[in-house]
Protein backbone atom coordinates (compact mmCIF):
# COMPACT_ATOMS: atom_id res chain seq x y z
CA UNK A 1 0.00 0.00 0.00
CA UNK A 2 1.32 3.35 -1.35
CA UNK A 3 2.33 6.44 1.58
CA UNK A 4 -0.31 9.00 1.23
CA UNK A 5 1.65 12.37 1.99
CA UNK A 6 0.25 15.10 3.59
CA UNK A 7 1.77 18.22 4.59
CA UNK A 8 2.19 20.74 7.67
CA UNK A 9 -0.06 24.02 6.78
CA UNK A 10 2.69 26.34 8.13
CA UNK A 11 5.91 25.04 7.63
CA UNK A 12 5.41 22.71 4.73
CA UNK A 13 6.89 19.34 6.22
CA UNK A 14 5.57 16.05 5.36
CA UNK A 15 3.52 13.94 7.27
CA UNK A 16 1.86 10.41 7.00
CA UNK A 17 -2.00 11.03 5.68
CA UNK A 18 -2.26 7.69 5.71
CA UNK A 19 -2.06 7.60 9.98
CA UNK A 20 -5.35 8.81 11.68
CA UNK A 21 -4.59 12.76 13.01
CA UNK A 22 -5.54 13.21 16.27
CA UNK A 23 -6.40 16.17 18.02
CA UNK A 24 -3.63 16.44 19.64
CA UNK A 25 -1.34 15.86 16.57
CA UNK A 26 1.05 18.22 16.22
CA UNK A 27 4.06 19.27 13.31
CA UNK A 28 7.37 17.17 14.35
CA UNK A 29 9.39 20.43 13.30
CA UNK A 30 7.26 23.40 13.67
CA UNK A 31 5.00 22.50 16.46
CA UNK A 32 1.79 23.84 14.56
CA UNK A 33 -1.51 21.73 15.06
CA UNK A 34 -2.28 19.23 12.61
CA UNK A 35 -6.34 18.46 12.86
CA UNK A 36 -6.46 22.36 11.78
CA UNK A 37 -8.96 23.83 9.99
CA UNK A 38 -6.21 25.20 7.98
CA UNK A 39 -4.77 21.37 7.32
CA UNK A 40 -8.14 19.98 5.76
CA UNK A 41 -9.42 19.10 2.64
CA UNK A 42 -12.74 21.20 3.50
CA UNK A 43 -11.28 24.83 4.54
CA UNK A 44 -12.11 26.82 2.22
CA UNK A 45 -11.50 31.09 2.71
CA UNK A 46 -14.86 32.63 2.01
CA UNK A 47 -17.15 29.88 2.23
CA UNK A 48 -19.64 29.53 4.97
CA UNK A 49 -17.50 29.68 8.09
CA UNK A 50 -14.71 29.04 5.67
CA UNK A 51 -15.32 25.02 5.34
CA UNK A 52 -16.96 23.24 2.51
CA UNK A 53 -18.40 21.15 4.70
CA UNK A 54 -22.07 21.76 6.65
CA UNK A 55 -21.08 22.32 9.76
CA UNK A 56 -23.20 24.41 12.92
CA UNK A 57 -20.73 25.89 14.55
CA UNK A 58 -18.05 28.35 13.57
CA UNK A 59 -14.34 27.48 14.40
CA UNK A 60 -12.54 30.97 15.60
CA UNK A 61 -9.01 30.40 14.90
CA UNK A 62 -8.08 28.27 11.86
CA UNK A 63 -4.61 27.30 12.78
CA UNK A 64 -5.26 25.83 16.51
CA UNK A 65 -6.38 22.37 16.97
CA UNK A 66 -10.48 21.51 17.14
CA UNK A 67 -12.74 18.87 17.47
CA UNK A 68 -14.80 18.85 13.93
CA UNK A 69 -15.84 15.52 12.91
CA UNK A 70 -15.53 16.27 9.55
CA UNK A 71 -12.16 16.68 9.72
CA UNK A 72 -9.72 15.37 7.06
CA UNK A 73 -5.88 16.00 6.25
CA UNK A 74 -5.24 17.64 3.17
CA UNK A 75 -2.72 15.74 1.17
CA UNK A 76 -2.31 18.51 -1.99
CA UNK A 77 -1.31 21.80 -1.69
CA UNK A 78 -1.84 22.82 -5.53
CA UNK A 79 1.75 21.19 -5.61
CA UNK A 80 3.40 23.75 -2.98
CA UNK A 81 4.18 23.84 0.22
CA UNK A 82 1.57 25.32 2.37
CA UNK A 83 4.18 28.21 2.80
CA UNK A 84 4.43 28.96 -0.83
CA UNK A 85 0.36 28.38 -1.31
CA UNK A 86 -0.08 31.04 1.57
CA UNK A 87 2.73 33.45 0.37
CA UNK A 88 1.50 33.05 -3.10
CA UNK A 89 -2.48 33.87 -2.35
CA UNK A 90 -1.10 36.86 -0.07
CA UNK A 91 1.02 38.00 -2.94
CA UNK A 92 -1.96 38.15 -5.58
CA UNK A 93 -4.12 39.92 -2.76
CA UNK A 94 -1.99 41.87 -2.28
CA UNK A 95 -1.34 43.25 -5.89
CA UNK A 96 -5.02 43.20 -6.70
CA UNK A 97 -5.33 45.58 -3.57
CA UNK A 98 -2.26 47.78 -5.42
CA UNK A 99 -4.51 47.96 -8.40
CA UNK A 100 -7.26 49.56 -6.95
CA UNK A 101 -4.63 52.55 -6.25
CA UNK A 102 -2.84 52.87 -9.19
CA UNK A 103 -3.58 55.66 -11.83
Amino acid sequence: MARIEAMCWKCGTDVDAGVPVTRSAACPVCGADLHSCRNCVYYEPGSHYDCHETVDELVADKERANFCASFKIRADFGGKTAAQSAAAKKAAALKKLDSLFSI
